[in-house]
């Protein structure tokens, strides 16, 4: 049998996949009549099917004696692809329908590096109070990167910063937190409360890389200021930048740690107003589960308390 000339290369799921669910049947029932009534489609429908099926394929399915059927060799071997095909389309249908379950769901969820030791911990547990069974699939990373995904579909929201202002997203501002000058104990500074940025024009910055939402408003404060950090090292992880400026590395403007940790000093900046704006984001017409609808709601009625 000749393969239909109009199926080219990548296009036999598109005209496969509405009959292999009839053809499993078929070779189930090994009876076309039977598995017609299961379908609930007429029997010369369903033989037209199977016909053209193998006319597709250019490859005979099933050995025909009467009305029972029985199948080949190559129908045995399609089969096996086929049933697995299937199962894996009923784990998909199940899944989404398990995430979109409203006492049970699932929420992808992405947050700050910054955010992860205690904000979101307290997040989730207060949340759960209400939602004991709601999952939560959690991706902590830097801001730019949280909103590509976003995007992708790979996450339902994420709190990020700075708020993020493009007309393919939808942002709301939760709360402020104020970032600190970070020095060496033994610095200059160290013996103070505040301190104005311009003070430390001369100092090496210990900083996050391009494309951190810290970095940005750190390179924004320190242009207020009047000058270009100097930059000694680039990391990825705030304690980590705030362990290296334990060593003696440079300076850093960070938020305040979750724990006191030894080795520097913590500065107020009162000039200028050193602060980054803390949001949550999600895609533009993005279709919310109910349980992504409760979450996106709670984290709403928690703005200006956020950080608490």
């Amino acid at each position: 049998m000749p393969v239909t000339a109009d199926i080219e290369a990548g296009s036999w799921a598109a005209a496969l996949t509405p009959r292999l669910a009839q053809f499993a049947a078929v070779a189930r029932h090994e009876h076309v009549t039977r598995a017609a009534q299961e379908l609930g489609v007429p029997q010369s429908t369903l033989s037209r099917a199977m016909v053209r099926l193998e006319e597709d394929l250019g490859v005979a399915l099933f050995a025909r004696r009467g009305r029972t059927v029985a199948l080949t060799p190559a129908g045995h071997t399609f089969l096996r692809s086929v049933e697995r095909a299937l199962a894996e389309v009923d784990r998909a249908a199940e899944s989404v329908r398990a995430d979109a379950d409203p006492a049970a769901g699932r929420v992808s969820f992405g947050f700050l590096h910054t955010l992860g030791s205690e904000t979101v911990p307290e997040l989730i547990r207060a949340f759960r109070v209400d939602h004991p069974r709601v999952r939560f699939q959690l991706v902590q990373n830097y801001g730019e990167a949280m909103i590509e995904r976003l995007r992708a579909g790979g996450l339902d929201l994420c709190l990020t910063s700075p708020v993020p202002d493009a007309p393919d997203l939808v942002a709301r501002r939760l709360d402020e937190q104020r970032l600190r000058l970070v020095v060496p104990e033994d610095h200059r500074l160290a013996g103070r409360r505040r301190v104005r940025l311009a003070e430390a024009a001369s100092e090496l910055f210990v900083t996050l890389e391009p494309g951190y939402g810290l970095r940005r408003i750190t390179d924004t404060l320190c242009a207020e200021a009047g000058f270009a950090p100097k930059i000694a090292f680039e990391g990825e992880e705030a304690e980590t930048i705030r362990g290296l400026v334990a060593a003696g590395l440079g300076v850093a403007l960070l938020p305040p740690p979750a724990v006191p940790r030894p080795g520097v000093a913590e500065l107020a900046v009162t000039s200028p107003r050193a602060a980054r704006e803390i949001g949550v984001a999600w895609l533009e017409g993005h279709h919310d589960t109910p349980p992504v609808a409760a979450f996106k709601r709670f984290l709403l009625s928690r703005r200006g308390q956020l950080l608490d």
